[in-house]
């Protein structure tokens, strides 16, 4: 297949599990190693499965409340490395910044937070900071790297690694970059219906 990638590993920050273990299941036979944080790690533990800590990456712990976890180079470099730019392998091997081939994220449930309570300060908090830069950084180097930008596109991936193994084509990576803009213009969509009101 043209222009096929690898998937060697995966950093996976997700708001709702559900259908995430199946998906899971696959990528680890496929030799898929993973990357996470806080709940999400706990939960791919939970499944048997070994997970690095983002925070052993960066060697920086979440911090403000959880606010900020992702937001780090060797995370953002992992994603938006060029792996055909000698200069960007260049940079990416001299500040020890891991290759991540695939990312899964599901975005933190504003719009339902919005539709269960009038608390200002519970609706803020329901402003995905990290979640939504992995998802453009990810949509943006789709040459390199797999988004899968919510729950909904589980399948969509699983049904993929099932068929081919953990190895997609250009024109998928863009199908799913495509799904990832689209998943970030209507979750910044609500956020600006919301202080619209």
């Amino acid at each position: 297949m043209a222009n096929t990638k690898k998937i060697k590993t995966a950093l996976i920050s997700v708001f709702h599990k559900d259908g995430l273990d199946e998906l899971l299941a696959e990528l680890n036979k496929n030799g898929v190693k993973f990357l996470s944080t806080g709940g999400t790690q706990t939960f791919i533990e939970s499944q048997g499965y070994k997970c690095e800590k983002v925070e052993d990456l960066t060697t920086y712990p979440s911090i403000l409340g959880g606010r900020v976890k992702t937001l780090h180079p060797k995370v953002f470099g992992g994603i938006l490395g060029r792996r055909e730019l000698a200069s960007d392998q260049e940079e990416m091997s001299k500040y020890e910044i891991p290759e991540i081939d695939l990312v899964i994220v599901d975005l933190y449930p504003f719009e339902e937070t919005v539709a269960n309570t009038n608390e200002e300060s519970a609706i803020i908090e329901k402003i995905d900071i990290g979640g939504i830069s992995l998802i453009r950084a990810a949509a943006k180097n789709f040459n390199d790297v797999v988004i899968v930008p919510s729950k909904a596109e589980y399948k969509l991936l699983l049904d993929i690694v099932k068929a081919q193994g953990a190895e997609t084509t250009k024109e998928q990576r863009k199908k799913f970059a495509e799904r990832a803009f689209a998943t970030s213009s209507s979750y910044d969509t609500a956020i600006h219906e919301y202080f619209a009101r």
